[in-house]
């Protein structure tokens, strides 16, 4: 039997035959204010996402050391780097709330994990899934951390060669696994996204679901992704791109993620089985429209038909039978 590309996440499946799933990237687009997480998760709940996507560091593992005291200029005022990056992380209480929020109104919610220990810090949280950013998938280490918890794992792929991409692979395996096509560029130009890799990794990855991870302005390409079989996809989204923050000029305001998920949601019905056949919707242009050899005006219900000698390439001719309009027709030599 053929494995499907097919994972469960929480209450509900990612991969082959599934509705595609789209994640709302939230990650520090909230500048450290709980109350504006919450105005991003309702926004992504109206907009139709299945699931919220935060960020976790430890600021003092995962800035330099060389940089904490270098100031910058933040919301806050010209503040050493290391102080801004604590202020835009949320502490337990705060994701507590975050994760009492999204499960009273039944969301989904993870998070991307920049180290080890922030993936022992979510993990309290039991969350359905974990992602490793593209700036991770050489971390062997911190991608075999988060695969330990025994959830489902998400890489993302930018900002890499196919020989990370594999030795990654070879490092946790295939099990359990997503794996989203991305550009780490912010925003990135549309000829960079190169979407034809989504079929470069469908290739290579047959039994693993994959997606895409957009950081373009606009949405046309997403849902070009999602046409060339991205079964999820992912975008940050923001309540005003306005809004200070490096991520807010890539990210999607909440009435543009609505038109997303809504186009998705179209482009699914329209792709079909691929299986060719005549709809119901079609009869009645069918009998009215629909011309056949030898007769200038279109057949009537019940009307018998004695066509002409239909010429084949070959140079022979075939004579069909008399037949009423809807029957098959059937030919003698």
């Amino acid at each position: 039997m053929k494995k499907k590309a097919r994972i469960r996440v929480g209450n509900r499946f990612i991969g082959a035959g599934e509705p595609v799933f789209v994640i709302a990237e939230i990650g520090i687009n909230h500048n450290g204010s709980l109350a504006t997480a919450k105005k991003i998760v309702e926004g992504a709940m109206f907009a139709g996402c299945d699931a919220v996507k935060f960020q976790k560091r430890t600021p003092e593992l995962c800035v330099p050391q060389g940089q904490w005291y270098v100031e910058r200029e933040t919301p806050w005022g010209h503040i050493p780097y290391i102080e801004y990056r604590h202020k835009v992380e949320f502490n337990t209480e705060q994701f507590a709330e975050i994760d009492r929020f999204c499960r009273e109104r039944g969301i989904l919610w993870f998070a991307s994990c920049w180290d080890e220990e922030a993936v022992d810090f979510i993990e309290q949280f039991d969350p359905p899934l974990y992602k490793a950013a593209s700036a991770s998938l050489t971390d062997h280490d911190l991608l075999r951390r988060m695969k330990a918890t025994g959830k489902p794992l998400m890489i993302s792929t930018g900002m890499s060669e196919m020989h990370e991409i594999i030795d990654a692979l070879d490092a946790i395996g295939s099990q359990n696994l997503l794996v989203a096509h991305s550009t780490s560029a912010y925003p990135c130009p549309a000829e960079e996204l190169n979407l034809r890799i989504l079929h470069t990794l469908q290739r290579m990855l047959p039994h693993t679901p994959i997606g895409y991870s957009g950081h373009e302005v606009g949405l046309a390409t997403t849902w070009a992704a999602v046409a060339l079989g991205a079964t999820f996809v992912e975008r940050h989204v923001t309540l005003d791109r306005a809004m200070w923050g490096s991520d807010q000029a890539a990210s999607v305001e909440i009435i543009g993620m609505h038109r997303l998920v809504r186009n998705i949601r179209d482009i699914e019905r329209a792709l079909g089985d691929g299986v060719k056949r005549v709809y119901a919707s079609e009869i009645a242009a069918r009998k009215k429209l629909r011309r056949v050899p030898g007769r200038t005006q279109p057949a009537m219900d019940g009307e018998y038909l004695e066509l002409s000698p239909l010429k084949m390439q070959s140079g022979g001719s075939r004579t069909a039978k008399a037949l009423t309009l809807g029957s098959e027709l059937e030919y003698t030599d």
